[in-house]
């Protein structure tokens, strides 16, 4: 894959909408955000550096890394923590847009504070 508009356009049409879905809500939260492709995944990069990884799977889409915060964070993400530190969206589930933003925007304030 040279881009992520290549990665989305090899996937199935339901998880391209949802991963397109989900592209566009993490640009929208976090202003000035890049893209590439790393490790053979879409990456979301800020200042130049990796700030969270999509991944689409064959049961459900993953964002790596997931970070730790306070209780109310954990409380929201912790029914789609996965190993790795990933989170895991279900294809048979609506996608919690909302708990992916709410990482990614954790990922940015942690990144910020470097």
């Amino acid at each position: 894959m040279n881009s992520v508009d290549d990665y989305l356009a090899a996937q199935p049409a339901d998880v391209r909408e949802r991963l397109a879905e989900l592209r566009r809500r993490i640009h929208a939260a976090v202003p000035g955000a890049g893209e590439a492709i790393r490790y053979g995944m879409p990456t979301v990069t800020l200042g130049g550096s990796s700030l969270v990884h999509l991944a689409a799977w064959k049961k459900h889409i993953a964002l790596y890394p997931v970070p730790g915060g306070d209780d109310a964070y954990e409380r929201a993400v912790a029914p789609y923590r996965g190993a790795k530190d990933a989170a895991h969206f279900p294809h048979r589930d609506p996608l919690p847009y909302d708990v992916a933003v709410l990482i990614v925007e954790r990922l940015a304030a942690l990144h910020r504070q470097d």
